[in-house]
């Protein structure tokens, strides 16, 4: 039987989670704040997302991003053991996974920092973020992590897109190993879906934003009317992309 490339889709709404489900998604990465590059969710909305895809069967479907704030990677203390608790809490709240990152002064993954998420996940399905892409050597970062406990990594190949780091993402799928998956993202458009899977990735991962105006006004104080949200067709199109190129 011909295997479909898996495709994650980066959600931050129930809504978002349901389009995915309906669609075909292999998981959703839970967030918030999609637009500062996605933040921890709230445990309502972990804990209504996880209630989403156990009523639809999906048992291994939400995947919580742990990210306490914008900005780089190097966190304090208190940044670290916020992010630990906020593992424990997906965890508790019947996530299914966690995605995590964190960098040294030097720019280097913080290994130290991603072996205590790896113990705190406990089990879960642990994804290093595009943290990766951020360090002075991608390809080193993703060999770091060969044997840490985590089981995928998201990367654009160190490259400002995927396409732009297609070469490299050949190489990390090619080298990766000890089950460690090589996730493409950032910047994937329809179109990269089938040149993506031909380089060999496990999966890839796309937002799928679309714009929404309801809600009304937002008023002095409230920011920029509008929000970001999942878009149906585009989740579509990805999943029919992701089927036709396996």
């Amino acid at each position: 039987m011909t295997r479909i490339l898996p495709v994650e889709i980066a959600v931050q709404d129930v809504a978002g989670v349901r389009i995915a489900l309906e669609q075909g998604a292999a998981r959703v990465e839970l967030c918030q704040a999609l637009g500062l590059g996605g933040l921890t969710p709230s445990a309502g909305l972990v804990e209504a997302a996880v209630a989403v895809a156990t009523e639809a069967s999906a048992l291994a479907f939400v995947h919580v991003l742990v990210r306490p704030r914008g900005g780089g990677f190097v966190y304090d203390a208190d940044e670290l053991d916020t992010m630990v608790r906020d593992i424990r809490t997906a965890r508790a709240l019947g996530a299914h996974g966690v995605v995590i990152g964190a960098a040294t002064d030097a720019g280097t993954l913080d290994l130290t920092a991603i072996s205590r998420f790896v113990e705190a996940a406990d089990g879960l399905d642990v994804t290093v973020h595009r943290v990766v892409d951020a360090t002075p050597d991608a390809f080193e970062a993703v060999r770091g992590l060969a044997g840490s406990g985590v089981r995928r990594v998201l990367t654009s190949g160190g490259g400002a897109s995927c396409r732009a780091g297609l070469a490299m993402l050949a190489r990390m799928a090619d080298d990766a190993g000890d089950g460690l998956e090589i996730m493409a993202g950032g910047g994937v458009a329809i179109e990269d879906i089938a040149v993506l899977a031909a380089a060999g990735v496990d999966a890839v991962h796309l937002s799928a934003r679309g714009r929404a105006l309801r809600g009304g006004a937002s008023g002095p104080g409230g920011g920029v009317d509008g929000f970001d949200e999942t878009d149906a067709a585009t989740v579509r199109a990805a999943l029919d992309a992701a089927r036709a190129a396996s």
